[in-house]
């Protein structure tokens, strides 16, 4: 049986107390896509209620620290403000226990279920109308599970692509590389803001319906005894 997890790195523009000097009159710049993901905490709330499991969700801007990312990576023109020990506490208090979780989530599962599927959720502020579904290099199952997703979307009429082998960021990379790939499938999905900002080319709401349903669906079709790792 597959368990399933969903993380969003950027699922808000948060500025915590402390720090909000350092964006004193970039408070626009913040609220942006530059600061967050639009729409990610959303959908990714969707897919926790839907398939009945908590959500683990990043709980600040990434202008402050980006959680998808490691060492001095993870700091931008706004943090780098910031003494070294004050951004260490930063890591301390946001980063850590992000990834905490997550590793405690993804061991436990592993523990209690034949496989899981993770899915990260993003959202785009690049591409226009499409869903993209992305796996790291050597994942085998998480290529299975992506290609079962994007044969249900296609046939909803959604723009849907896949990517394989695609190098997913520190964080992602540093999950795949803790744990076996015949049993963790990291998936990323990444949606066009434009459905949740401007509701085109779908409705929002429609949009997030589908990719729940056939997600759901897709996860039935994946014999995870049929792989064959090396």
């Amino acid at each position: 049986m597959t368990a399933f997890l969903f993380s969003c790195d950027y699922a808000t523009c948060a500025v915590p107390e402390a720090y909000r000097e350092i964006f004193r009159g970039a408070e626009d710049v913040v609220s942006s896509m530059a600061g967050w993901e639009p729409g990610s905490l959303n959908l990714a709330q969707g897919f926790a209620m839907k398939f009945r499991t908590p959500l683990v969700h990043g709980d600040v801007t990434r202008l402050l620290i980006d959680l998808g990312n490691d060492g001095d990576a993870r700091w931008g023109k706004f943090s780098l403000k910031l003494p070294e020990a004050t951004r260490g506490k930063v890591a301390d208090r946001h980063e850590r226990p992000y990834r905490l979780v997550l590793n405690q989530r993804i061991a436990e599962d592993l523990r209690r279920h034949e496989a899981l599927l993770h899915v990260m959720i993003h959202t785009d502020a690049k591409t226009d109308g499409t869903v993209v579904l992305e796996s790291p290099v050597g994942a085998e199952l998480a290529e299975k599970f992506a290609g079962a997703w994007r044969s249900r979307l296609a046939a909803a009429d959604v723009d849907v692509r896949q990517a394989t082998g695609v190098a997913l960021g520190s964080l992602a990379a540093a999950l795949s590389g803790a744990y076996p790939p015949d049993r963790y499938a990291q998936v990323r999905l990444s949606v066009s803001q434009t459905f949740f900002l401007e509701g085109r080319p779908w409705r929002w709401e429609t949009l997030k319906k589908v990719l729940l349903e056939s997600l759901v669906l897709a996860g039935g079709e994946v014999a995870v005894s049929d792989l064959t790792i090396p």
